[in-house]
Order: C-alpha cells, then structure tokens, then sequence
C-alpha cells in the first residue's frame, strides 16, 4: 500500500491492513497507554504476510506490552535518580543527556521511556526549562560531551537545533555533542542540507548515533541519508537493541552490523532489553545474549564487533556483559577459547 503519512492510531493500522480488527478493543487499551507513531519509511518495510515480521515487531502495538512482570519499573535505567535540574540526566562525570524532547517520529514497543515519550510523556523543555539545562552544563567545567537525546532530537526543526547547537558552541570546555537518532532510517527524507548544517557547531565535533535493530531497516535511502552525514564530516556509530523475535539470531546480527560497516557507521553498543513495563515478551535472558554475541566472534570482522552491554537497573550505569573469552586457570596461566570453541592455555605449556 502506498502510505504517505505517519500512523498514529489503531483505525490507521487497521486501514492499512497491519492489524485486523479482531482485536481491536485490546490494542485500543495498549494505545491509550503507549503511543503509536510509524512512518511510511517503516510501514512500507513491513511483510504483512508474514505474522512474525521483525519490523512489525519494533512498531506495532501487542496486546503483551498489557502485561507487566514484577521486575519492570518505569525508569529502568534510573534517569530520574541523575537528573539535576529538568532535561538533564548527569549519570557519568564527564558527559550529561540533554532531553530536550520527549518525542520521536516513531515509537518503538520495546522503548525504555516509554512511560516518558510520546504526547502523554514529558513534552518539550520550554525556554525557561532550556535555559536552566544550559547553565547547569555551563557550570560543571567536567562536562565534556552533550548527548542529546530524548526522544528523539531530530524532530526538531533546523532553526531549534542550530539554536541549541549556538548555546552549546559558547560553552568552552563542551568538545563533543552527540545525537541519538532513528530519524535517517525512519525518515530518511529529512537528513536534508538544513538539518546537516544546524547539527555542527564552532570548536566541537559532532556524532551521530544511528538507532537501527534489522538490516532491512538500512534501506538505499536511509544509506543515502547516511552518507549524506558522513560527507558532511558528521561522524556516525550505531546503537541497536537484541531482541528477541527481531534480530536474536547470530545470521542477522551479522548482516546489521555489516550493514552499518558498509554504510560508514562503526557499530557501538548492542544493549541488552531494559526492564520497561510491558517489553517481557522482547527479552532474552542474559546467557542467551552472551551465546548469540559469541556466535560473532570470528563471524564477522572485528570493524563488525558491537560492545554488549546492559544498562544496570536503578541507574547505576552501563556494564559489558559478553562472556568472556578468557578465564583465569590459576598460578599466572589462562584457559582461552578460540572463536571455534577451541580451548587454549597462556602462556602455552613447553
């Protein structure tokens, strides 16, 4: 179907046949408490054919984000436990979040502000709000990098960015801004001149962290949109999530971190689920991440090696969680694995 506007309501996913109306009357109670946003960029990547397509999975709503298990909380990762002055998130000494929207172009079901973003969530920071934000960062002389995120900044018009993008230049010992974004993928369209040029700022580099989950996501235009950032001199690494029904199997993996090789993005983290309210049915335990990032190993490239992390719950920071390859085996030696599952001693023996 030739969609043409984002779908933001189950009447819209029912008109275009990605969910039938037999369930209707529970998917309405899942949006009523998790807002639905897919552009035509995603809607046009789903197999309605296929009931467990893995882009269908990211974006439309099931009647399991209804159920919540007794872990998930509804900061997951403990913003508000860092979070000095409104918009801020100040977690690590040297880098602070600066949220300045709470929404995205398209709302992810496994999202872990989810209970923050979309139009019942935190909204936008007003001036006052920003203005506060930009005196907190301009009083701790630690700060070196801004990670705008949020929501997602891309959202954002030119003009609001290059706004911020200004404050930010006059702040002396600020040298790296960061954006986490889905926009290239979702809406590819929008990396356009304007937006590129409002993203850089006098006296500091600029990355790009690019949120995608499946290769199929990194269609020739979101590759093209891309490469448009990259020829700017914008710097772009990726982040993705391992979920399970999405991209849980070694095969994909490698085809998405590939993928972002090939398209001059250094893959980054790969996170771990969060424990957000209603996301039980997208986890996999943690042996189960660990078995599948192993199965990388010799797979692909080393330029093709994301770091596993999780996010500890309470707000106590990230954690590399891929097993280990090597094990201590006592008196200064170490039993090593080989990425055949070969086990070697080191120092070797005589």
């Amino acid at each position: 179907m030739n969609i043409v506007r984002t779908i933001r309501t189950v009447d819209d996913l029912e008109k275009a046949r990605l969910v039938d109306g037999g369930g209707k009357a529970a998917l309405e109670a899942v949006a009523a408490r998790y807002a639905i946003a897919v552009t035509p960029a995603m809607a046009g990547l789903i197999n309605r054919a296929d009931p467990l397509d893995p882009i269908a999975r990211q974006f439309i709503p099931d009647i399991a984000e209804l159920v919540a298990t007794p872990e998930e909380r509804a900061d997951p990762i403990g913003d508000q436990a860092h979070s000095p002055v409104e918009g801020i998130v100040h977690r690590y000494p040297d880098r602070v979040l600066l949220k300045a929207v709470h929404i995205c172009p398209v709302y992810c079901r496994f999202c872990f502000r989810r209970e923050m973003v979309g139009p019942q969530g935190l909204g936008t920071l007003d001036a006052d709000a920003l203005e506060a934000a930009f005196d907190y960062i301009r009083s701790h002389s630690e700060i070196w990098e801004v990670i705008l995120t949020g929501g997602d900044p891309l959202v954002l018009s030119p003009r609001r960015l290059q706004e911020i993008l200004e404050e930010l230049a006059g702040i002396e010992h600020v040298k790296i801004v960061r954006f986490h974004t889905r926009v290239p993928v979702v809406e590819p369209q929008k990396i356009d001149e304007a937006l590129i040029a409002a993203l850089k700022a006098s006296g500091k580099t600029t990355y790009v962290a690019l949120h995608a989950n499946h290769p199929r996501e990194l269609t020739p235009e979101a590759r093209s949109a891309c490469g448009r950032l990259v020829d700017a001199g914008i710097v772009m690494v990726s982040q993705s999530v391992l979920l399970k029904g999405v991209n849980d199997d070694p095969d994909v993996l490698a085809e998405l971190m590939r993928g972002f090789v090939e398209t001059r993005i250094k893959p980054y983290y790969l996170h771990h689920p969060d424990l957000a309210p209603g996301t039980s049915h997208f986890r996999l335990t943690i042996s189960e991440g660990q078995a599948i990032v192993a199965g990388l190993r010799g797979r692909i490239s080393g330029l093709c090696q994301p770091t596993y992390i999780l996010d500890i719950p309470g707000g106590h920071g990230k954690a590399v969680i891929g097993e280990s390859a090597i094990q201590a085996a006592g008196e200064g030696c170490y039993s090593v694995s080989d990425y055949q599952g070969g086990v070697h001693r080191y120092p070797p023996s005589e």
